[in-house]
């Protein structure tokens, strides 16, 4: 079994990386991590993954990157491995949206949560106080 993550270069990215790998670890399992091909992302997101990769291996758990091509839609992506016999728990981050945006633009995060075959974790970034 293994817990799979869905990621991109951003605060919400990061935050379902490292959540992903807290979980992996609970659960005693491999992490997959979903995200652009190594060479064809930012160097921001491949430093990303090779920390996550070694966050992990601290953590005891074993991690992989499961590479997008780029051909694929995220979310199909992600909904794709959720129906997978090995993936037992999809994580995602989220970010905040007003009202407004929710109503008009579509989300990844919400298709995933609605059309996948496993449990799905969606992770917010922390943010400051409200003070």
């Amino acid at each position: 079994m293994s817990v799979a993550v869905g990621y991109v270069a951003s605060q919400e990215g990061r935050a379902a990386l490292s959540a992903a790998i807290q979980e992996a670890a609970l659960r005693n399992t491999d992490l997959q991590i979903m995200g652009p091909l190594p060479g064809v992302a930012s160097a921001e997101a491949d430093a990303d993954i090779r920390e996550a990769i070694a966050a992990a291996a601290a953590a005891g758990v074993a991690a992989s990157l499961r590479p997008d091509d780029g051909g694929t839609d995220a979310a199909d992506l992600m909904i794709d491995a959720s129906y997978e016999a090995d993936v037992e728990l999809i994580v995602i981050g989220v970010r905040r949206r007003s009202p407004v945006g929710k109503l008009f633009l579509g989300s990844t995060a919400q298709r995933v949560i609605l059309e996948a075959g496993c449990p799905v974790t969606a992770v917010k970034p922390e943010v400051g106080s409200r003070n």
